[in-house]
């Protein structure tokens, strides 16, 4: 089993550090780079499974010297602007001179796929990504799925549940198996809704890495996403419902500048809570 993961991004919608802002947190981000730079969360397993096609993808590209155009699943977990990037997929069309390029299997809920049809359009080349026409022209097999259902995407198993997270899009969460090795990966979330943890043991899972929304720091009320105090007691909560294997890894991702500090800083915090920090570039 030779199973890679490579975090694209690990920041939340507005990147770290923001654009604009010049609190204490993101002049010293900007200050020591590196780690501290984040982009807009995207993950990539092995070459061929990439989760959420984001703005930020093809930049990681270059960086990490990591070819896209090697992607034959996308599991697309909502169709908000920070993980989904109209211009990329419309790329794919025959007006763009693009040339050998393999089929694309999208995964998406049917919600999250009639916004993207929005946002296509808008780009002024597609109307309907439900479209068995257009989906031929960007060479794209698209697969509407539900929270619960499990389906094979190529060597990989794959389950989707509920997000509670924009409900109107129908926001899903991933788990992942290859070679009896699982990763869930929950980005964008709060705290995690019942059908979804009747849905681990139900589909009898347990995790050997698991990426969850870390969006805010301790005590940082915001909406739809974790904070650091509620992310603890969803990985607490997953330690005693057995979700866990003997050596499971547990990552924080999508970060904002609200309550968490600089990257040594959040890894001090996470290490007495028992969790690591995913960065930029941060392959497993």
């Amino acid at each position: 089993m030779n199973l890679k993961i490579n975090f694209l991004g690990t920041a939340a919608a507005t990147s770290y550090p923001l654009v604009f802002c010049k609190c204490k947190v993101c002049e010293q981000a900007r200050k020591l780079g590196g780690c501290n730079f984040r982009k807009r969360s995207s993950l990539l397993i092995n070459k061929d499974l990439l989760i959420d096609l984001g703005p930020d993808i093809m930049s990681a590209s270059f960086m990490y010297n990591i070819s896209i155009a090697d992607v034959r699943y996308c599991l697309q977990t909502h169709s908000h602007s920070d993980h989904f990037d109209a211009s990329h997929l419309s790329t794919r069309l025959p007006e763009y001179a693009v040339e050998n390029i393999p089929k694309l299997k999208l995964y998406a809920s049917n919600a999250t796929l009639n916004k993207m049809s929005e946002m296509l359009k808008a780009e002024g080349y597609i109307t309907d990504i439900l479209n068995t026409v257009e989906q031929e022209r960007l060479n794209l097999d698209v697969h509407p799925i539900k929270a619960l259902q499990s389906f094979e995407a190529g060597k990989y198993q794959i389950s989707a549940f509920s997000a509670n997270h924009d409900k109107s899009i129908g926001s899903l969460l991933y788990a992942i198996t290859e070679d009896n090795y699982t990763i869930f990966y929950g980005s964008d979330t709060d705290i995690i809704p019942e059908e979804t943890w009747s849905g681990f043991h139900d589909k009898k899972l347990q995790f050997d890495v698991v990426v969850l929304d870390h969006t805010y720091g301790p005590n940082i009320n915001g909406r739809e996403h974790l904070n650091a105090n509620g992310f603890i007691k969803q990985i607490q909560r997953m330690r005693d419902e057995n979700l866990f294997k003997e050596h499971t890894r547990i990552f924080a991702t999508h970060i904002s500048h609200e309550g968490n500090p600089i990257h040594s800083d959040l890894v001090d915090y996470g290490k007495k809570n028992g969790y690591e920090i995913a960065y930029d570039g941060l392959i497993i």
